[in-house]
């Protein structure tokens, strides 16, 4: 997970000793992962055949993980070469590590929609992508090798994305990137049991994504149902449920506001402690997201 550097220098000294001359990378996020960070260190040709719904494959951006802190670049030569989408590829898929993957990729899609370089055609394509996903996950729950589920959630992961790929991420995946590089959590779970928290804590400062979120979701209330669709899904809702020790809560947060993303709403350090409490408890977000925002002459937003 997480694509660590020494993981890469070691698959290099394989690369080098065969005189390997094209990479194939069949797998999750991590997988595709490594393929780019081998492909923009050789130059060698990269094909990504997706089997989960990470997204990887459809970005310029590569993750990597050196003593514990995550950093992110990011290059048009991080691309792969060619990506195929295979649907029979993903009928094996646990349903548990499908839920969790899925929820990553809408991480993807409701960050795009208040992305500072949001346009109309990735809102668009992230609302569909949510609701895509949203269809098909509880489907696959229930129905593991349900061809139209698979091609639905694949469609909606290809979606997320696209969007992950074309506009900046902001809070959630900042923290995300924290959480998984210090205390090595896993990746697609950590996103599912932050994503409601962070959209509540932008709730105030983006309504219009939230309003997008809401419709994909069918629903009135987006951070809600983000953690309601988590719960459906039979995914953990506490980040204390997958090994985030309590004593890591400050230590994060401090490492959050440093070089933090952009975002709708400042990156307040007692506000991203009370939000990591949250997620480490499994709060409702409701418990915590109705702060008051107020707009400043310069369009930036601060708590009132």
């Amino acid at each position: 997970m997480h694509t660590p550097v020494e993981i890469t220098n070691e698959a290099l000294r394989i690369v080098e000793s065969h005189d390997i001359d094209g990479l194939v990378a069949i797998g999750g996020g991590s997988t595709v992962g490594l393929g780019k960070a081998l492909s923009l260190r050789t130059g060698l040709p990269h094909i990504a055949m997706p089997t989960t719904y990470a997204g990887s494959e459809m970005t310029p951006i590569l993750g990597e993980t050196t003593n514990g802190i995550k950093t992110t670049q990011h290059s048009q030569d991080l691309v792969p070469d060619t990506v195929i989408y295979d649907v029979d590829l993903t009928v094996s898929l646990p349903p548990h590590v499908s839920a969790a993957s899925g929820l990553n990729a809408i991480a993807h899609a409701v960050e795009a929609l208040y992305a500072p370089d949001a346009n109309p055609l990735t809102s668009l394509m992230a609302e569909d992508g949510i609701a895509a996903l949203a269809r098909a996950l509880p489907r696959i729950m229930t129905g593991p090798a349900d061809p139209g589920a698979r091609r639905d959630a694949l469609y909606g992961a290809w979606l997320c994305g696209v969007c992950l790929g074309a506009v900046g991420m902001s809070l959630h995946h900042k923290l995300c990137h924290v959480l998984g590089g210090m205390f090595d959590l896993p990746h697609a779970e950590t996103h599912a049991i932050v994503l409601p928290h962070a959209a509540a804590y932008n709730a105030a400062a983006a309504p219009d994504a939230m309003a997008r979120i809401a419709r994909a979701l069918r629903t009135t209330d987006a951070p809600q149902a983000l953690f309601d669709l988590a719960r459906r899904l039979g995914l953990p809702r506490r980040l204390a449920d997958i090994g985030m020790p309590e004593d890591g809560i400050a230590r994060a947060a401090e490492m959050a506001v440093r070089s933090p993303y952009a975002n709708p709403r400042p990156i307040e350090r007692v506000a991203i402690q009370d939000l990591i409490a949250a997620a480490w408890r499994g709060d409702a977000p409701a418990q915590h997201r109705h702060l008051k925002i107020k707009e400043q002459h310069d369009g930036q937003f601060q708590r009132a």
